[in-house]
């Protein structure tokens, strides 16, 4: 069943087909059922009109002849009864079997009977609903019976009655019963055919609207396909395009757009390379001078002591924007390697919450002088994960670093939670937070949400942007929460072996706090 479900959702053509079908069922069901009703109406009331017209001249015969037999005896009354009995079933203009019935009014009690009927037909196939209507009716009276016989047999029938007088023998009933076994074989054979019609019309329909989808379709599926393989890198393949009708120049307008693609996309990389090749290139060659100018400021800043005190603060100055250099030179390199996809894992088995605790004793300094403290909370001695221990360090050091510079002087809180597949730390601080706005930019590249305050600290604009890069190359994940005056909260989680994938997020991203 679900098989059946997913090829629906997943083929347009077998959704035309089964849609149109589905209407067209529709149509013809209504068309069909009201055509057969239509000529279901037209048979009877021409049946009811011809039965009723011989019904009338046999009726007004038997009066006639039971007038002239007023004043006669019994036994030529009664023979008068049984000629018009036999002369009404045997004598017949259509193909309907018809039987006859004398039915002695209710009243009537005069003691000679002339109930009679013909081919042993059971008088219980007048209903006392139909024989009160005929005594009421001063004309003929007609109604849909069943024709029962003593035998057992029954028929569908149409009864015609009307009430008569009989010498010497009181008011008296007479019906003429038609067979509609005809008729109904008729009307059966008519919903055959029209059943039979039908069905053909379906499969014709499903037939030509699958020829018709398929000329639809197949240019459709083509496209579908080079558009997969465009995914794939694969700019080469177009659509043919063999006329010029509207999914012809449709075709036209897809093999423009995979030449602009093709050529945009080829612009793009060859910018690309070129801007990885100049961060590359740029960052190795500063390292040189790098190098020199880093050693003679640990000369000159070692000498400090002698110098005038605003020639001092400048050698320390320029020993803290060498090293802010040598970090943002790093970074670029990583960011470099990330770009060009060589970044790579140097797996080994390391304890994640030791390894977050000195971090933050190695941050502890810097967190005194912003007057706040990092608290590390958990549940377990000791969490041992199989993961890259430099770039972990890094995410964290990255993560404890942004969350002291903003953290406003109030305390630092960093809980980490593990399963047996995930390991997941919380970094929650209550400082300036962040704008809902600005958590889509918070691990952009040199993004800052206050840049005045960056200047101030020092930083690269990178760390953040590294730090997921970092937790993506681990098939973990890195999540920001931030509220203005409610601080912000990161999230990392990553498996507990590296490339694995996260199977669930242990930490609500949004905390309860806020």
């Amino acid at each position: 069943m679900n098989l059946r479900l997913s090829l629906f959702r997943n083929s347009l053509a077998l959704k035309v087909i089964i849609s149109t079908l589905a209407l067209c069922l529709g149509v013809i069901s209504i068309a069909g059922s009201a055509l057969n009703s239509q000529l279901s109406a037209g048979i009877k009331r021409v049946n009811i009109q011809s039965f009723t017209s011989e019904a009338r001249s046999t009726i007004f015969n038997a009066e006639y002849r039971l007038f002239i037999a007023l004043g006669q005896k019994e036994e030529e009354v009664r023979k008068v009864i049984d000629n018009v009995v036999s002369a009404a079933t045997s004598l017949t203009s259509s193909e309907n079997t018809r039987e006859v019935i004398f039915l002695r009014s209710p009243g009537n009690s005069r003691e000679l009977n002339y109930e009679v009927t013909s081919n042993l037909v059971d008088p219980d196939s007048i209903s006392e609903t139909f024989s009160r209507r005929v005594r009421i009716s001063s004309d003929l009276a007609v109604s849909y019976v069943t024709i029962k016989y003593t035998s057992g047999a029954q028929i569908p029938g149409l009864a015609i009655g009307q009430k008569m007088l009989i010498p010497n023998a009181g008011q008296y009933e007479m019906y003429i019963l038609y067979s509609l076994a005809s008729q109904n074989a008729t009307l059966n054979l008519i919903q055959s055919y029209l059943l039979l019609t039908g069905f053909v019309l379906i499969v014709l329909i499903g037939f030509i609207t699958w020829l018709v989808v398929r000329q639809v379709v197949r240019p459709v599926r083509q496209a579908a396909m080079i558009a997969g393989n465009f995914t794939m890198g694969d700019f080469s393949q177009r659509m043919s395009v063999p006329s010029k009708d509207e999914i012809s120049k449709l075709g036209e307008a897809f093999n423009e757009m995979a030449e602009s693609l093709e050529r945009q996309i080829a612009r793009l990389e060859n910018l690309s390379r070129v801007q990885q090749r100049f961060v590359s290139d740029v960052s190795h060659e500063l390292r040189t001078p790098l190098t020199t100018l880093r050693m003679a400021s640990e000369v000159i800043n070692t000498a400090r002591g002698g110098f005038d005190p605003s020639v001092a603060r400048s050698a320390e100055l320029m020993v803290a924007q060498l090293d802010r250099f040598e970090r943002l030179l790093e970074d670029l390199l990583e960011i470099s390697r990330f770009d060009a996809e060589v970044a790579v894992l140097d797996i080994v088995d390391f304890d994640i919450l030791m390894l977050a605790q000195r971090s933050a004793q190695d941050l502890a300094l810097l967190a005194s002088e912003q007057s706040t403290q990092l608290r590390i909370q958990s549940l377990e001695g000791s969490i041992i994960i199989s993961a890259d221990i430099r770039r972990v360090e890094r995410i964290l050091r990255n993560l404890f670093s942004n969350a002291i510079d903003h953290a406003g002087g109030k305390p630092i809180l960093v809980s980490i939670i593990t399963s047996d597949h995930d390991v997941a730390i919380g970094v929650r601080d209550y400082g300036v937070g962040l704008d809902e706005s600005d958590l889509n930019q918070v691990f952009d590249r040199f993004w800052r949400a206050d840049p005045s305050r960056a200047r101030i600290r020092g930083g690269t604009g990178l760390g953040l942007s590294i730090a997921l890069e970092d937790a993506r190359l681990h098939h973990g994940e890195l999540e920001a929460w931030g509220r203005p005056g409610k601080g912000a909260h990161f999230v990392l989680t990553l498996p507990r072996v590296a490339s694995t994938g996260v199977a669930m997020r242990l930490i609500k991203l949004q905390p309860d706090d806020n």
